[in-house]
């Protein structure tokens, strides 16, 4: 080794930073990668199992919907408005359980644990089942509300379209680095 390149490496100040620290800054690091990876995944299902509450009813939501709906279709009989707004709520089921899986695919896919990195598709897969059971069992013991079979299957279709994009999306990325 010259000595130019070795004054350099004793002059350069990572190396005066003892080996403990630089291991205790690169765990920091590590857990707010893990931080930032999981809360927006917590936070979602948080987000959805609130939404299973009677503060979502089709009855709350008429509140900002119908007026949308009336103006979108002012000449529309209340039978039609009706039904558009049933559609509009099970599309929020689909969207909402798309979010959801993307959320997990994130956080499965990029984790430290190779298992969860290695079947991310399956755990995501099976996280957005559970939610989606979940959620419709809650609604059944609400009056206000309707626990439905339809609307977990409705919600897995929403989560694995997501979970196939996002499957999608990272086969063509890994297939195309430069």
């Amino acid at each position: 080794m010259s000595k130019a390149v070795l004054v350099l490496f004793i002059l350069h100040p990572s190396a005066l930073i003892p080996f403990s620290v630089m291991a205790e800054n690169l765990q920091k690091l590590k857990w707010r990668g893990q931080f930032f990876r999981y809360v927006p995944l917590f936070l979602w299902i948080g987000l959805v199992l609130f939404l299973s509450t009677g503060q979502a009813s089709m009855s709350n939501t008429s509140r900002f919907v119908r007026p949308l709906l009336e103006f979108l279709f002012p000449n529309s009989p209340e039978e039609i408005l009706i039904v558009y707004h049933g559609y509009i709520r099970k599309l929020a089921h689909v969207t909402e359980y798309a979010i959801l899986a993307f959320w997990a695919s994130r956080a499965f896919s990029s984790s430290n644990l190779i298992f969860l990195r290695r079947f991310w598709f399956l755990f995501a897969f099976v996280l957005v089942s559970l939610v989606a059971s979940i959620d419709e069992t809650n609604q059944s013991y609400i009056a206000s509300r309707t626990g439905s079979l339809d609307d977990v299957l409705l919600d897995i279709a929403g989560g694995t379209a997501m979970l196939l994009v996002f499957y999608s999306i990272t086969k063509y990325r890994t297939r195309h680095i430069i």
